[in-house]
């Protein structure tokens, strides 16, 4: 019936973890798990090999990226329902059948997505509305803010715009209706623009809070926060081109310029190391 799904990158200690607590809420469901593995160099493969294998492990030969490894792995799902999940998560009790008895009971339901804990009671905002330029910036100065109240008190499901693919459960049919993941997104916006296509052919999406998952967040990017940065803007602007209006994306554009150049500026001051990760961010504007 489920197909859980894991792309991992260097991130052996937290997969272990994931693995783990995901093994022990998955039994009693008739299920498969996928690991897609991005060539770590860290023996995260082997980990696998040893430790679970009963685990379909796909072995990527370099860094593909979130939306290709996630796609190779979908190819290999056989599960009524697929649960993508990040290796730098912990399913808590319940969670799963949670997520999955709301999905089974509501056929007009696209996707259902959890609360994500950053820490106890300390939650990541991990759905919203629609992505645009005054919206984002409404969501990101003021919204997120009561968001993060509400999810301390609130278990009321609601409809929702987009969720995070750091935990979420989809129908199959769905994903192969949407045709899957854009992988034109290396990193970051992918399971947005996922969303954004799965409601334009009439699926709803849900934000269910009484399911929880733990999420470390940006495990596998902390290292490489210059480069991670670069991907979430040349994503951001990717996906303003293929869903937003002209005027948004001038909008936007304009605001990273000015954004991008007050930073170069500030790296000049502070001789910080990473100014060619600056430059390179600017970069991506003379591209559009």
């Amino acid at each position: 019936m489920l197909s859980a799904l894991l792309v991992n990158y260097n991130d052996r200690e937290n997969l272990s973890r994931c693995l783990a607590a995901l093994s022990a809420q998955i039994e009693g469901v008739s299920h498969e798990i996928i690991v897609a593995d991005n060539g770590s160099s860290d023996g995260s493969q082997e980990f696998v090999r040893e430790n679970y294998p009963d685990v379909k492990l796909i072995c990527n030969e370099e860094n593909i990226g979130f939306a290709r490894a996630n796609n190779r792995g979908l190819q290999e799902c056989g599960g009524e329902f697929v649960l993508l999940l990040n290796t730098d998560t912990v399913v808590m009790s319940d969670a799963l059948n949670i997520l999955l008895t709301e999905i089974r009971s509501n056929p007009g339901l696209g996707a259902v997505g959890p609360a994500l804990l950053l820490k106890k009671d300390k939650f990541q905002v991990s759905f919203g509305r629609k992505v645009s330029f005054l919206p984002e910036l409404l969501q990101k100065a003021l919204l997120n803010h009561f968001y993060r109240l509400w999810l301390r008190t609130s278990r009321k499901p609601r409809s929702v715009g987009w969720l995070s693919a750091a935990c979420l459960l989809l129908r199959r049919r769905v994903l192969q209706e949407v045709d899957f993941f854009d992988e034109k997104f290396f990193l970051y916006f992918e399971d947005i623009d996922l969303c954004v296509r799965i409601r334009k052919l009439g699926y709803a999406l849900l934000f269910q809070p009484r399911a929880r998952v733990f999420h470390v967040g940006g495990a596998t990017t902390a290292n490489m926060k210059s480069l991670s940065q670069f991907h979430y803007r040349k994503s951001q602007l990717y996906f303003y081109r293929k869903h937003n209006s002209k005027i948004a994306c001038f909008w936007l554009r304009s605001y990273l310029r000015i954004r991008f150049q007050l930073s170069l500026l500030y790296g000049h001051l502070q001789r910080e190391t990473d100014l060619e990760e600056r430059r390179r961010l600017i970069g991506l504007l003379h591209d559009q």
